[in-house]
């Protein structure tokens, strides 16, 4: 009996024990620590996407900074990764064996010759549980592994959202600045055409016309401005920092014409994390059919029965309880885990046919954008050379103000158009990126 202290405190000092948690009222802001822990982190980070650099937030950030600051800062990836370990934890618990089972009784002899007590003791163990271990243990590893994937999949997509929204923020603010550029001019031809209608120069439909000219003008700065604001904030939400974070991008080289889309299907095939992800929850779910299908034969639970009679008798035997597959047979569960298969199995070929179709109509998109950039750039020169010439015949006075600003302004439209063009071409081309699975450096020329 002595040893009976030992043992318990044996015992208890390897269970679990409670703490509790309590959640954070404040998610708290950037600070120079935190940013020193984020460079610290990006120096170290191991991506197939990334490579490793030194952030500095107050120097203007390349694309592979801003992926790199969405896969380390971004919340919601940060408890995507939290979640991961639940997995994990699902496939610990699948390793375990089950415990066994004691069960002690005692009765006392209220009436008749026999002087003992009545003691029954049984030890079991669930043999189902052992012979299903291993199918149990291939499903928690292929769950583990389709989570895994899930998560780099979910990483992956984030850094390029994060780069699209950069490259977005980029192509609006030089479009903005035209804009206004475009209203500053229409805003002063409309203000001379209102004074010379004044003075009776000029009729009141060129009155109209020029207000209208300058409100059209106001209006496209008011929508690039809008459109400008909501990619700052969403570029920000994105890598993790607060929202009124100064961000000084860096330029980006314009990307050249993607490969054929048939090639970068193959390639998106074997690349992408979410296929492999729905193959391994395929793979998870066929283990499933197999536990299922073991189920459908005789649950076995072994006991060994120990027991001493009020008349001294001492008693030893096994006992074997199991179901008679007579009705049932498990055929409701197999199924339903058959039917799971075939579901799993349509979504992977859904989503392979999503794949290529969305593979074909980005590089037809970016093939289309090129081609309104080259056309644009091709009339660049002549429209320019015919501003340059006619600002100076009007400083000469050879030439209207009026004739010169609209000159002005059909250039500022064609660099519009370019502009435009290229923010078409980079944000397509990072979406193409999303869509294989890889940057556009490892694609297969």
């Amino acid at each position: 009996m002595r040893w009976v202290p030992l043992i318990a405190a044996v015992l208890l000092a390897g269970c679990a024990h409670y703490a509790q948690v309590p959640l954070e009222s404040d998610p708290g802001v950037l600070a120079s620590p935190v940013a020193s822990v984020l460079a610290r982190e990006a120096a170290a980070i191991r991506r197939p996407f990334l490579t490793p650099t030194t952030i500095d937030l107050a120097a203007p950030l390349d694309p592979n900074a801003i992926a790199t600051l969405a896969v380390i800062a971004n919340p919601d990836l940060k408890a995507q990764r939290v979640r991961a370990g639940v997995s994990d934890a699902q496939l610990f618990a699948a390793r375990l064996l089950p415990d066994p089972t004691l069960s002690v009784g005692a009765s006392k002899v209220v009436s008749g010759p026999d002087p003992l007590i009545d003691l029954a003791n049984a030890l079991g163990l669930d043999i189902q549980a052992l012979r299903t271990r291993g199918v149990r243990i291939a499903a928690a590893r292929a769950q583990a592994g389709q989570v895994r994937l899930d998560l780099a999949w979910a990483e992956w997509q984030t850094a390029g959202q994060a780069r699209l929204q950069a490259a977005r923020t980029q192509g609006l603010e030089r479009r903005a600045a035209l804009a206004a550029a475009s209203r500053d001019a229409a805003r002063s031809l409309a203000d001379r055409t209102l004074r010379a209608a004044g003075r009776g120069d000029l009729p009141p439909d060129q009155v109209q016309a020029a207000r209208l000219s300058a409100f059209n003008a106001a209006e496209l700065v008011r929508t690039a401005e809008r459109d400008l604001a909501a990619a700052r904030f969403e570029l920000t939400r994105l890598i993790g920092l607060p929202p009124s974070y100064p961000l000084t991008l860096a330029p980006v080289a314009a990307p050249p014409p993607p490969p054929d889309a048939a090639v970068l299907f193959a390639f998106a095939r074997d690349t992408r994390s979410d296929l492999a992800a729905l193959r391994e929850g395929y793979a998870a779910q066929e283990a499933t059919v197999h536990r299922a299908v073991l189920e459908q034969f005789p649950t076995l639970a072994l006991t060994i029965n120990a027991n001493r009679d009020s008349a001294g008798n001492a008693l030893v035997g096994p006992a074997i309880d199991f179901t008679l597959p007579l009705w049932n047979r498990n055929r409701g569960g197999i199924a339903v885990e058959r039917a799971t298969r075939e579901a799993l199995k349509t979504e992977y070929d859904a989503r392979l046919f999503q794949t290529r179709a969305e593979i074909a109509a980005a590089v037809g998109g970016i093939a289309v954008a090129h081609r309104q950039r080259v056309a644009a750039l091709h009339d660049l020169p002549a429209v320019q050379q015919f501003a340059v010439a006619s600002r100076r015949a009007a400083n000469r006075g050879d030439l209207a103000p009026a004739t010169a600003e609209i000159a002005e302004q059909a250039l500022r439209d064609n660099q519009t158009l370019v502009a435009q063009a290229d923010q078409d071409i980079a944000e397509q081309t990072i979406a193409l990126e999303l869509l294989t699975g890889a940057p556009r450096e490892d694609w297969p020329q």
